[in-house]
């Protein structure tokens, strides 16, 4: 299916009320960070919790791979009612494993970029690695500070895509 010119000029308004959105949730982000961080993590409570029993109507009609998806929506419930259960636990937990999972994945990916470097992938790689690598270092190192500063990092990016697509609603128009 294509689209002329014509076609996503006139919905224009829909990229201009998604970026008012995003810099109204940016803002929220940013000026109210611990009521929205409590906010985001019940959603995924909810989210987790809605898809561990979605996941066991499935398995009931669909018995192949039964055992991962007995495991998946049991912990998908159990996880969704603690979160919901105790919310403010949770902004502190979810966010905290978060970070602790960002600098495991930082520390490994800088390391095999490392070797690709070493292997003939250009010093680009090799830079990118090592700051990579001392990243999750230092995420690993400080999981609570940096779980801290989730709701202002996710504040600043909501708002600079609101206000980007808010100029690029302006532009289709």
């Amino acid at each position: 299916m294509t689209f002329s010119s014509s076609d996503s000029s006139s919905n224009w308004w829909i990229v201009l009320l998604y970026g008012a959105l995003s810099i109204i949730l940016g803002l929220f982000f940013l000026f109210y960070p611990l009521t929205s961080l409590v906010a985001f993590v019940f959603a995924l409570g909810v989210y987790w919790l809605v898809s561990g029993i979605v996941t066991l109507i499935h398995m009931v009609q669909d018995r192949t791979a039964w055992g991962w998806q007995l495991f998946s929506g049991v912990l998908g419930i159990v996880a969704g009612l603690m979160v919901i259960s105790r919310p403010l636990w949770a902004a502190l937990v979810v966010p905290t494993i978060y970070v602790i999972i960002i600098a495991i994945t930082g520390i490994f990916m800088g390391i095999l970029l490392l070797i690709a470097a070493f292997k003939g992938a250009g010093w680009g790689a090799g830079i990118m690695g090592a700051l990579t690598v001392i990243l999750g270092i230092i995420l690993w190192a400080n999981p609570l500070i940096a779980a801290a500063a989730l709701p202002w990092v996710f504040g600043v990016f909501t708002l600079l895509g609101g206000i980007i697509n808010v100029f690029a609603a302006f532009k289709m128009k």
